[in-house]
């Protein structure tokens, strides 16, 4: 038995939420995590307060917060991702001919941990360590694409959360919701100029064995080169890395 009860609970609502396709009532929680619902109710609200679950208000059910994303992104961030993603990710440089980086969600930023530089090609403003407006990147909104839309509302609440780069790129949830879309019918993101100009890329999420996207992986190109045979490989490459992640 834990020495620490409440650390217990907090962990296993935790863990619970992260498996959920979507929000859940209060007493789905606390029916689940063997909670009395009185304890499930203020435990809630404590992580709400600390950022690990929001409330749906006109749902009246909860979700992952952005703190809990965020502590996903951590691991993310940290080698054993890195040392599993870099061989993978020079194979796909080499195929592709462009250049290709790994990025993980960092509040509404993506944050660029792995780079590989395709031999001749310009340098990218996506170096290592560098952070980006995650609904302007197609890195950022391939992961985006996988997360639920609960947590994309949640991310974005308002006008105010759409920062602006070049002038271009979704202003509104109503917009990103739509390019998230699409990304979804295609099987990966696309960003054609929103970040740099001449340059485009595409991107596939790499997914936990929840289903969580983790991370993404892109390709980086001039625009107008045909991006098709550069999406497989870049889907194959992030299936890859979803599979040795239990994805």
């Amino acid at each position: 038995m834990s020495q620490v009860p409440a650390a217990a609970r907090a962990l296993r609502v935790l863990r619970f939420l992260a498996s959920q396709p979507d929000p859940v009532a209060l007493d789905r929680i606390a029916r689940t995590c063997e909670l009395p619902r009185s304890t499930a109710y203020h435990l809630v609200n404590t992580m709400i307060d600390e950022g690990f679950v929001v409330h749906l208000e006109d749902e009246r059910r909860y979700g992952l917060g952005v703190a809990a994303f965020e502590v996903g992104s951590g691991f993310a961030r940290q080698e054993p991702l890195q040392r599993i993603a870099r061989r993978p990710l020079a194979a796909l440089v080499d195929e592709t001919g462009y250049g290709g980086h790994l990025a993980v969600l960092h509040g509404r930023d993506v944050l660029y941990v792995l780079e590989e530089r395709a031999p001749g090609r310009p340098p990218l403003v996506t170096d290592v360590g560098v952070r980006l407006p995650s609904h302007l990147t197609a890195s950022g909104r391939a992961i985006l694409m996988a997360l639920p839309a609960s947590q994309v509302r949640a991310l974005y609440p308002d006008r105010s959360a759409f920062a602006d780069r070049r002038g271009t790129g979704p202003t509104s949830l109503s917009a990103l919701r739509t390019l998230l879309s699409e990304a979804r019918q295609r099987g990966y993101a696309v960003e054609d100029g929103d970040v740099s100009e001449g340059l485009a890329s595409v991107a596939a999420p790499v997914l936990d064995h929840n289903g969580h996207p983790v991370a993404a992986v892109a390709v980086t190109f001039p625009t107008g080169e045909a991006p098709d045979a550069a999406a497989v490989a870049v889907r194959t490459t992030a299936g890859s890395l979803s599979r040795r992640l239990g994805g």
